[in-house]
């Protein structure tokens, strides 16, 4: 955690290996795409993101921040998406405990798809879209995003494809946040649907066990030794 509270900074990202593997990965790297006014510039930013001349992103509610290394010299691109307001935070809240899984499922790495479309139904965009992603840099480029930019957004795409969690804290709802929101609606409803009010209770639970699960298949698939912790 470092600057103002709720800021993480993701250690220096490698390109995945089988590059972006989910629905909201992609939807994120089309956002980019839009966001970018020549092919050169987003050429350029998938190149310096694939050789890995980005730094560490830092991400914060409604901010991206990272260096880039361009040859000898080094800038830093900050972008700016819009955050969820109060009444759409609310609104988020309710939509991801109408359904025990999603929690679950959003701690496992994964965004389920109705999730986002009953949010869009209730008034909420989650994912961004080009017009969004306002985005600066120390560099002298004519138009934003330049190709920095367009780096940290491109390999911000792999964090939000490896954790969606990311792409809520990017609109002001990180983690911590969402399930203390999940636990004070849960604790204080009289007469909620059934299951909603067991959510914070288990979440932790049922997410740690899609995991090592995750984690199971993983190691097999290498021919790993598995762990005696995680059987």
């Amino acid at each position: 955690m470092v600057g103002q509270p709720g800021r993480v900074t993701h250690g220096r990202l490698v390109a995945p290996r089988t590059g972006i593997r989910s629905w909201w990965g992609k939807a994120w790297h089309r956002a980019v795409e839009e966001a970018a006014y020549v092919d050169t510039d987003l050429r350029g930013g998938r190149t310096l993101a694939r050789r890995g001349e980005v730094g560490g992103i830092s991400v914060a509610a409604g901010s991206l921040l990272a260096a880039v290394r361009e040859g000898d010299d080094a800038w830093t691109a900050e972008i700016k998406i819009p955050v969820l307001a109060a009444e759409e935070r609310r609104t988020l809240v309710e939509v991801v405990a109408a359904e025990a899984g999603r929690i679950a499922a959003l701690l496992a790495g994964e965004l389920p798809f109705d999730l986002v479309e009953h949010a869009e139904e209730a008034g909420v965009e989650l994912l961004p879209y080009g017009g969004e992603l306002a985005a600066s840099c120390t560099c002298n480029a004519y138009l934003d995003p330049c190709r920095h930019a367009l780096a940290v957004l491109i390999q911000t795409g792999w964090l939000v494809d490896a954790d969606p969690l990311v792409l809520f804290a990017v609109r002001g709802l990180d983690r911590e946040a969402l399930l203390a929101e999940l636990h004070e609606r849960s604790t204080g409803a009289t007469a909620a649907p059934s299951g909603v009010t067991d959510l914070a209770d288990d979440i932790e639970v049922a997410a740690d066990a899609v995991l090592r699960a995750r984690r199971l298949v993983e190691l097999m698939e290498t021919g790993a030794e598995l762990p005696d912790g995680l059987v």
